[in-house]
């Protein structure tokens, strides 16, 4: 089997690239063209304690995130968390020049500021690696002269400002990407519609299918993986094209189906519950009310 490495600090994964110790402990921008990882494997596997954001270009590897898999061949920007499990395939036969950069930030060095609580919401840092974020040519500039001024504060003698001036920038990152990814919701309209269509599809047969309904009804986190995308990517791509959130999506369609029971069959409350996933039927009582402002006998009476 395999092994999987553990990176419990920044320096231990300067090793495992063969790059020279960094010069602060808790934060480092790599050169990626510098990264040399062992040439004996051809898998690589682990697990980092640390944050990761890369702009990465022309890597003669793959990386996966769970079943995803992605191949660096233009600039793209990746978000990687701690604790999170990447595996990496190396392509000897692939000559290129990887180029790009690497920042790692461990939680340490943002203990004890707004950051740590901000870091949190951002939701690239739950997407898949294939959900990475696409630059043009001025977007990848802004990102990098974003980067250069954090190494360079960390590099200059350290101060009392010196952490705050780096977690000024590093938020300046993160407002940056948030901006950059909005753009590539709408301007990948055509794969987004995609995703969306597949989304209603997916959905639906969960619905329709009673055996599937059994175990419950359909989680946000079910209906992702069976999508093959990460939930908080698709969340995000529902919020920013149809204002709602994927349960609320979710919830909407249930409805749907509660009211077509309702008005075309004689089974019972508790019965449509029970088919619909409810394992109480209270809980679908309370749900109906609160979406139609209507108990489902009531509704049921006003149409008869």
């Amino acid at each position: 089997m395999k092994r999987t490495y553990r990176f419990n600090s920044i320096a231990e994964f300067h090793d495992f690239c063969n790059l020279r110790k960094p010069d602060h402990p808790l934060i480092s921008l790599i050169d990626y063209s510098q990264v040399s990882y062992p040439t004996e494997e051809n898998e690589l596997k682990w697990i980092q304690n640390f944050y990761s954001i890369g702009l990465k270009r022309d890597v003669n590897a793959k990386f996966n995130y769970g079943q995803q898999e992605y191949d660096f061949n233009s600039g793209v920007l990746t978000f990687v968390s701690p604790l999170q499990f990447l595996r990496l395939e190396v392509n000897p036969k692939v000559m290129v020049e990887p180029s790009g950069w690497l920042l790692l930030i461990h939680p340490d060095f943002i203990w004890n500021t707004p950051l740590v609580k901000k870091i949190k919401n951002y939701d690239f840092f739950k997407y898949a690696v294939n959900e990475a974020l696409f630059l043009s040519d001025k977007e990848e500039k802004v990102i990098i002269e974003v980067l250069h001024n954090i190494e360079k504060e960390y590099q200059s003698n350290i101060d009392k400002f010196s952490q705050e001036i780096i977690i000024s920038q590093l938020e300046l990152l993160f407002i940056y990407s948030e901006r950059f990814y909005e753009r590539q919701f709408v301007t990948r309209r055509k794969s987004n519609y995609e995703l969306l269509e597949r989304f209603e599809k997916v959905l639906l047969e969960h619905f329709k299918n009673s055996r599937s309904l059994r175990s419950g009804t359909p989680t946000v986190a079910a209906i992702a993986e069976e999508m093959n995308i990460s939930p908080n990517y698709l969340g995000t791509l529902l919020r920013l094209h149809t204002a709602q959130t994927t349960q609320q999506h979710i919830q909407n369609k249930l409805i749907d189906f509660a009211k077509e029971k309702l008005t075309t069959t004689q089974l019972s409350v508790s019965e449509i519950a029970y088919e619909l996933g409810f394992e109480h039927p209270q809980s679908f009582n309370k749900l109906f009310k609160q979406k139609t402002k209507l108990t489902p006998l009531a509704f049921r009476k006003l149409h008869d």
